[in-house]
């Protein structure tokens, strides 16, 4: 069982949590449904929050909550004109030929849950760096500026250069070996009713630990 979140940050209009690997951030259907949640974990210890953005269940860290629906509101329009800045740690099999790279290629979600780039899709945007790089594979920095359904695992999937553990884009034998998805959500930072914040949780023993084996 994935271990609770941890409140990286709590204030009258909302929390920054780091949500571990394994644990979904809001209610999902079917096979999913039952599972306990990021957003049910806050509700039994703070309240009723709403959700402004969502990691996947095999991603971890930083998320935004408000305390309020006008938060909320304030928070997606935010997004919605990208005014929130997010970087991910993603380590990716192979090397970039770019070391820095913006991919500008088109998404579209599929009833199956999977997406794909697709020229009837919706534009995405993903900036990212090659920060180290290992025998089979590197370490990259990098910066969605749109927040598509599975955005950076697809754009960098389109690359050749799939995720690390990623069992619905990359090689499913292979990445059965790894236990968790190598995509961490580390930095955000905004500006909201006159107010800047900035938040940084690089370390994640779960990636540092998986990250070790390719060292």
């Amino acid at each position: 069982m994935p271990i609770n979140p941890e409140i990286i940050f709590e204030n009258e209009k909302f929390l920054i949590i780091d949500k571990p690997a394994g644990l979904l951030s809001v209610r999902a259907r079917g096979s999913l449904s039952k599972e306990k949640t990021a957003a049910d974990w806050i509700k039994e210890n703070f309240g009723d929050v709403f959700i402004v953005h969502r990691l996947d269940k095999e991603t971890s860290g930083l998320m935004i909550f408000a305390k309020t629906a006008d938060m909320q509101k304030k928070f997606s329009d935010m997004l919605e004109k990208r005014l929130i800045e997010k970087k991910y740690r993603a380590l990716v099999w192979g090397h970039p030929d770019k070391k820095n790279g913006f991919i500008d290629k088109r998404i579209k979600e599929f009833s199956s849950g999977r997406c794909a780039i697709d020229f009837d899709g919706k534009d995405s945007f993903t900036e990212y760096k090659v920060e180290k790089e290992f025998e089979k594979t590197s370490l990259l920095t990098v910066s969605p500026k749109t927040g598509r359904r599975h955005q950076i695992r697809v754009h960098l999937y389109s690359l050749g250069h799939p995720l690390v553990g990623d069992r619905l884009y990359g090689n499913i034998a292979e990445n059965k070996k790894y236990p968790r998805l190598m995509l961490r959500s580390f930095y955000l930072a905004f500006e909201i009713e006159g107010e800047k914040f900035s938040f940084s949780m690089i370390k994640d023993p779960s990636f540092e630990s998986l990250l070790s084996l390719f060292n």
